[in-house]
């Protein structure tokens, strides 16, 4: 008799990962002269053009931050009214935000994926449950893998590390009345048309969307992002906000990362990124005879990828001068799983060429 295949777990484990481990580990210290392909940032960024704005927005530092304009600016871009848009120190504070401020009993977080929100939720107090998406059915979404008990349900669209872009039809299915779905788009923006969005929608209950200028756009260190959901939710999450949360150049950055000229620039860097990842793909297809598998169809700026004895792979490659993100630290995924960062054809080439020597017995 064939063995069943496991469901999904969907209890509330301890943790058993690092949840705080995140890509920049693999490039701080001795990592300064290595290829990054451990960080999902857009190589090359900010843009001047961008660069300019901000500095720009020095000249206004004596003043205390006002956000409205950027919220405006926010709220304009996805069609919805300011009450509906909440500025954020980059996407993370908004998991702490969620974690803290929503009165909720059950909270599950839909794995593999970025550990911070469970991580703030754990820190907050809450017994987290997760629901482990399986490698056998290409960590696409189950809905009914999803208990019902859940009062707040946490999924990344397309998400981190697995690449994948989840229907936008049955992420909403999550949505049940009395329940917070949360739906992390920090990379949507890196889909071309950014097909499956479910930012601005306002008939779906309980929705509650984070989105991140970090990526795209390179701006990790100055830190800003935003969240979109029903006027309540927005007003309890800025109650649990300190005063004045977003500096004034990450305003300005906000307001003019949502003009026309920025997401015209967005949407043709997404194209160029999905050639680039093709490149990569085909690339790592050709090592398949050495035991490397890649979770296809990937949508994001990165791809996951599983490698025998990827620890020791890490380390080779990071002699042949390239830092690549460990996949271990994300519940759902064992030792043998690495994250690659999409980079420009050239630098995928050499990486490839370095996996590949990597690779030989």
């Amino acid at each position: 008799m064939q063995t069943p295949l496991p469901l999904p777990l969907t209890h509330a484990p301890e943790s058993g990962h690092d949840l705080r481990h995140h890509g920049d580990a693999e490039v701080r210290d001795d990592g300064a002269e290595l290829v990054d392909l451990a960080v999902n940032v857009r190589a090359g960024t900010p843009p001047a053009w961008l660069k300019e704005h901000i500095q720009a927005s020095l000249d206004g530092l004596a003043a205390y931050p006002d956000g409205r304009a950027a919220r405006q600016a926010v709220a304009e871009r996805h069609g919805v009214t300011p009450d509906r848009v909440l500025l954020t120190s980059g996407a993370a504070e908004a998991f702490v935000l969620i974690a803290r401020a929503l009165k909720v009993r059950h909270p599950y977080v839909v794995h593999p994926q970025f550990t911070e929100p469970e991580a703030a939720l754990r820190d907050a107090g809450h017994e987290v449950g997760r629901v482990l998406l399986r490698e056998a059915d290409g960590f696409r979404l189950d809905v009914s893998a999803v208990p019902e008990e859940a009062d707040l349900v946490v999924v990344g669209n397309p998400t981190n590390p697995t690449s994948v872009l989840h229907p936008a039809a049955t992420v909403a299915a999550l949505a049940r009345p009395g329940r917070h779905l949360v739906v992390d788009e920090a990379f949507m923006d890196a889909v071309p048309g950014e097909r499956e969005a479910l930012a601005g929608r306002t008939d779906v209950p309980g929705l509650v969307v984070l989105r991140s200028l970090t990526k795209t756009w390179g701006l990790a260190g100055l830190r800003i992002g935003y969240v979109i959901a029903s006027p309540e939710t927005i007003a309890s999450l800025e109650q649990a906000q300190p005063l004045w949360p977003v500096s004034t150049p990450a305003l300005a950055a906000a307001q003019a990362c949502v003009s026309p000229r920025a997401l015209a620039e967005a949407g043709h860097a997404a194209h160029r990124v999905a050639a680039d990842r093709a490149h990569l793909l085909a690339g790592l297809a050709e090592l398949a005879t050495a035991g490397v598998r890649v979770v296809e169809p990937a949508e994001g700026p990165f791809v996951l990828v599983r490698v025998p004895g990827a620890a020791l792979v890490r380390e080779r490659l990071r002699d042949e001068g390239f830092a690549v993100r460990r996949g271990d630290t994300f519940p759902g995924l064992g030792p043998d799983w690495i994250r690659l960062a999409v980079r420009d054809r050239a630098t995928s080439t050499r990486f490839l060429a370095a996996l590949s020597t990597t690779l030989l017995p």
